[in-house]
């Protein structure tokens, strides 16, 4: 959950507040969340109006934390995460209900962030005025609880149908964007507000408009007003936010405050300029449930204040507009000049000229449809036009770095922080590790002490569900390597999991071990276990690994399936290889791991016994597994027992053969380990005219599985293969032909190019040559045309060419 300042985008103006004390006055400003004008007139407007104390609409918990806004340190996009503490994990290893959290996102250009800002450099109190998160929170420990926390927003295609309350309610912003003849709410205020640098204050002619739509709302018959449409719960919210709003500004003017700011979403207003009885208020907020909540500072990013990433308040264009307010003059210009630099980093060719056409383009669009700045989509069609000259990739780029952007925000070390999220900032100066909202590749050497400790501390984390560090398995856990590869990027929610995964440890290592001896009590089955035994040698998690091997052990010893033994093998033995590679101790595990091979080798030839077309499929998979975990184990002993079964499942006839798929595959593995002399004559038999058209084909899709090469260089096989398909009968061929398309469809097309072209050549002369003739063939060259050449090549390594 994401809660944020009420949802709908407004401005308000300044207006005496519900209770005055003497010659008290108060100034409500309402506002947009997020919007680079709403920041600039807000600023511009405390500076005229100098308060001696300002209210933001926030959590009340973090009133302790606002003199951190002013540090160094704390540098924008971040956000106030509220979260309940407390609850170890259950006795079983389980870890309860789970915590709930909220956050409340700030960027540079979000009006609360300039007010905060504002008092701190004028020194002047400031407090946060919403509905507190224990109130906010504590609907998630209880479900008959009534939802609290977010304000008005637009549900995702709510179809007009659903009445002018409804829209008025949920979606003011876009109900006066359609007044105004917009059919995009955002648009529509980018021109009013946003996209307007100088001028008056829009704060009292939104206010004013924000009054009319509630006085419109109240006027409509209650039948009418919606209430069903609306979310359960949320008419009381509102309400009980409002109430505690008021209740904040009586308590400021009761403090004897004279001038007094509030800052707070636009619909709001109206609400906190009402004359309304503070014992009412009392009776709305009495018997409230709550719940005990921390509240801290966290790095948040631009990516996450988009309303496309699921955040209620989020905007299109977070990059746009923080761009809008801190660029000081001539914003489209600005844009354009780093669009083409970011396009030129590249290697795409933009010059100053493309740049100078683009600006032209976007302004003469924006006078066109009459709007007072050029706007995102007129920049964003001036680049697809001229700087990216139609094409929608680099389009794409310019989107995600600028548009939405790419920057993460940082907060002091004195912030509030749980030990283990100390642990693990201290791990990353150490490793040189900095987070970042990009996506970073790194490629580790696991021979260097360094790139070792990196590579433990992000399978550490992964264990703690901290995904900072994703894997990339192709390059990273090939066979025989000492190098992984990992894309890194960091996300705000990975605090969250930091502060959840502190019931577990005050280190990321101490924390990782006990999370896996949890999981290892609790696992449900062997492949769970396996995984985690290779997860806690990965991570170096020497602490857990004997308690993760003594679940392993004792699980294997009872598993009596081979398909559960056949799955565990693979990631024992990864773990076994991986293990020596980190000098991690992997004795116990290789006592697992014997025992599972020769308890594999018992009862395979059982487990293949009468099966059908989709259970031979999946223990071909399997067989495939364990032959590859087998290489790569590289133990002379279990190679050859492995080999000796599958060669007596090979070996099967009659009504005990194995299903064609099969046999056929341990044909090709028994070749290519060196272990057969006969597969022409196999093969032969497979194909013969005696066999189901069915049954060959499955033999031969087994057989060919592993490559095409094989065919390639063997023309006693591929005449057979190609005999055989050119002697099937229509409908056998018409049912065979998926099977074989299938299988040849796999190939590279390389493969399959170099198969055709041998094929072509068994007909006619080149067939009937004998051996030595065919491989002295030109195969079709031009020896005049080559000779040139192959001169050239000669006198390039320094030799001379024959005469």
């Amino acid at each position: 959950m994401t809660p944020a300042p009420p949802r709908p985008a407004a401005s308000a103006p300044a207006a005496p507040g519900p209770s005055a004390a003497g010659r008290a006055r108060v100034e409500v400003f309402g506002i947009r969340h997020h919007g680079p004008g709403s920041a600039r007139a807000l600023r511009r407007a405390l500076e005229e109006y100098k308060p001696d104390a300002v209210l933001i609409e926030g959590p009340p918990e973090a009133d302790d934390l606002v003199s951190l806004a002013a540090d160094p340190g704390m540098v924008p996009p971040v956000a106030l995460l509220a979260y309940s503490p407390g609850r170890t994990p259950s006795p079983d290893g389980g870890e309860g209900a789970g915590r709930q959290a909220a956050f409340w996102p700030f960027a540079e250009f979000s009006p609360e962030w300039q007010a905060l800002r504002h008092a701190l450099d004028a020194g002047v109190p400031v407090r946060f005025c919403d509905l507190p998160a224990a109130h906010q929170l504590v609907r998630q420990h209880d479900p008959g609880a009534p939802p609290e926390g977010d304000g008005p927003q637009p549900p995702a295609g709510r179809p007009p149908e659903q009445g002018e309350a409804h829209g008025i309610r949920m979606d003011p912003l876009g109900w006066l964007a359609k007044t105004a003849g917009y059919d995009d709410a955002e648009r529509w205020w980018d021109d009013v507000v946003e996209h307007r640098r100088d001028g008056p204050s829009p704060f009292p002619a939104i206010a004013e408009a924000m009054t009319e739509l509630r006085a419109r709302l109240a006027e409509l018959p209650e039948p009418e007003r919606g209430p069903d449409l609306l979310p359960p719960g949320y008419l009381r919210r509102e309400e009980q936010r409002e109430a505690y709003m008021r209740r904040t500004l009586r308590r400021a003017l009761k403090e004897g405050y004279e001038r007094v700011a509030v800052v707070c979403g636009a619909w709001h207003v109206p609400a906190l300029l009402e004359q309304v009885p503070a014992a009412r208020d009392e009776r709305t907020l009495r018997g409230l449930p709550k719940t005990k909540v921390a509240m801290t500072w966290v790095p948040w990013t631009h990516g996450r204040l988009a309303g496309a990433s699921g955040y209620g308040a989020g905007v299109r264009s977070p990059g746009w507009y923080h761009h809008l307010f801190t660029s000081g003059d001539r914003p489209v210009e600005r844009w354009l000049t780093e669009a083409a630099r970011m396009l030129r980093e590249e290697d795409l060719h933009v010059s100053s000229a493309h740049v100078i056409e683009a600006v032209r383009l976007a302004e003469a669009l924006a006078a066109l449809r009459g709007r007072p700045l050029a706007g995102l989509d007129e920049v964003t069609e001036a680049v697809r036009a001229v700087l990216c000259e139609g094409n929608d990739l680099p389009v794409e780029l310019i989107r995600r770095r600028m548009t939405v952007g790419e920057r993460l925000g940082s907060v002091p070390e004195r912030t509030p922080m749980v030990p283990l999220q100390r642990d693990l900032q201290a791990e990353q100066r150490r490793l040189r590790l900095k987070p970042s909202a990009i996506d970073r590749e790194y490629d580790f050497d696991l021979r260097k002490p360094l790139d070792l400790d990196r590579s433990r501390l992000l399978h550490r984390l992964r264990l703690l569900d901290v995904e900072w560090g994703v894997p990339q398995e192709a390059q990273g856990r090939s066979k025989g390597t000492f190098r992984e590869s990992w894309t890194l990027l960091w996300r705000p929610e990975f605090d969250v999991a930091l502060i959840e995964a502190s019931a577990w440890g005050t280190t990321v290592l101490e924390a990782a071990a006990a999370r896996a001896e949890a999981a290892a009590a609790r696992a449900a089955s062997l492949s769970e276990l396996t995984s985690l035994a290779e997860r806690c040698l990965l991570a170096d998690l020497g602490d857990a690994l004997p308690a993760v091997m003594r679940a392993l052990a004792d699980r294997a010893a009872v598993d009596s399936d081979v398909a559960h033994l056949m799955a565990a093998l693979p990631a024992l033995v990864r773990a076994l290889r991986y293990g020596d590679v980190r000098g991690t101790p992997t004795g116990p595990l290789r006592t697992v791991v014997d025992g599972l091979v020769v308890r594999v080798c018992v009862n395979l030839p059982p487990a293949v016994t009468g099966l059908d077309d989709d259970a031979s499929r999946e223990m071909l998979g399997r067989i495939d597994a364990v032959h590859g975990a087998l290489s790569l184990l590289g133990d002379d002993g279990h190679t050859d027992r492995w080999l000796r079964t599958l060669r007596g499942l090979a070996d099967r006839d009659g009504d005990r053969a194995v299903h064609g798929l099969l046999e056929g595959r341990l044909v090709r593995l028994l070749l290519d380990a060196g272990r057969l002399d006969d597969a022409p004559v196999r093969m032969a038999r497979a194909v013969s005219a005696g066999t189901a058209p069915d049954r060959a084909a499955a033999w031969v899709e087994g057989f060919l599985a592993g490559g095409g090469l094989l065919l390639v260089h063997d023309d006693d096989l591929l005449r057979l293969l190609d005999g055989w398909i050119a002697g099937l009968p229509g409908e056998a061929f018409t049912a065979v032909l998926p099977l074989l398309r299938r299988t040849f469809g796999g190939y590279a097309a390389a493969e399959r190019r170099a198969i055709g072209e041998r094929v072509r050549r068994l007909g006619g002369a080149a067939t009937a040559a004998p051996r030595g003739d065919r491989d002295s063939e030109n195969d079709g060259v031009d020896a005049g045309r080559a000779a040139a050449a192959a001169a050239t090549v000669l006198r390039i390594l320094g030799w001379e060419a024959p005469a």
